[in-house]
């Protein structure tokens, strides 16, 4: 008796370890996007200039189960000292301004929650468009409009390569690079680490990427990384643009 006990405990606990397997499989995911894998350019491709009038725009979806977030349209604003890029949402309305310092070079980035103020500009994509480009950056920033406190954040990009990748707004050779930035310090003091991760294809004819899809986890007291915490997994994906 004790033994036919133990093994449906056993059954009942093997069942309840496969059901959240079970569930995730029910909803089907996002797709991870594959282009056509090709060889490093012989010509070194030049990224479009910025002017004011350009745009973008990107749907968005949650990996998880494919839904629509929204559908934001992002502007070039001024050229200048600045570059800044106006965004709004079809459901959110106004969002937070892009700002780069130079082409390429990020100051407030708006894509993560809570949108960042950096300390000094980060690269937008890889400094050299080569496939063997790796580099890493540390500076500190501050959640936008809360100027009293910074943290620390790490950059690490790596260039992974090119390929010519189809989205709804056409067909776009890309160089594929891979952020990730390991142990950052978040503005919540209640996590004790984090992490985030994106996979982003930079078509340099448009000057902007096609295809942007990003995750983040994190850790509070007495969780650990099997267990972790989700921030938003989101994939852009461009609609339009000019």
């Amino acid at each position: 008796m004790a033994t036919n006990v133990l093994q449906v405990i056993r059954l009942r606990l093997f069942s309840l370890l496969l059901l959240p397997a079970f569930l995730v499989a029910c909803i089907a995911s996002q797709p991870y996007p594959q282009g056509e894998v090709l060889s490093q350019p012989t010509v070194a491709l030049k990224v479009r200039s910025p002017q004011v009038g350009q745009e973008w725009v990107y749907q968005i979806r949650n990996v998880f189960n494919q839904d629509i977030v929204d559908t934001v349209t992002e502007r070039v604003v001024s050229v200048g000292n600045e570059v800044r890029i106006a965004r709004s949402g079809a459901k959110a309305g106004p969002l937070p301004d892009e700002v780069q310092s130079s082409w390429g070079y990020i100051l407030q980035d708006p894509h993560w929650n809570p949108p960042q103020k950096f300390d000094q500009a980060l690269p937008l994509w890889p400094e050299q468009l080569n496939v063997k480009w790796t580099g890493f950056y540390r500076t500190r920033y501050q959640v936008l409009g809360y100027p009293d406190s910074s943290y620390y954040w790490g950059l690490n990009i790596q260039a992974m390569d090119w390929e010519r990748i189809s989205v709804p707004a056409g067909s776009f050779l890309t160089i594929k690079y891979r952020n990730t930035m390991p142990f950052f310090e978040s503005y919540d003091v209640f996590r004790t680490a984090n992490y985030r991760e994106e996979d982003i294809w930079f078509a340099p004819e448009i000057g902007r990427w096609v295809i942007r899809r990003g995750y983040g986890r994190y850790l509070t007291d007495g969780m650990t990384w099997a267990n972790a915490c989700w921030e938003d997994y989101l994939q852009w994906e461009l609609i339009s643009w000019k």
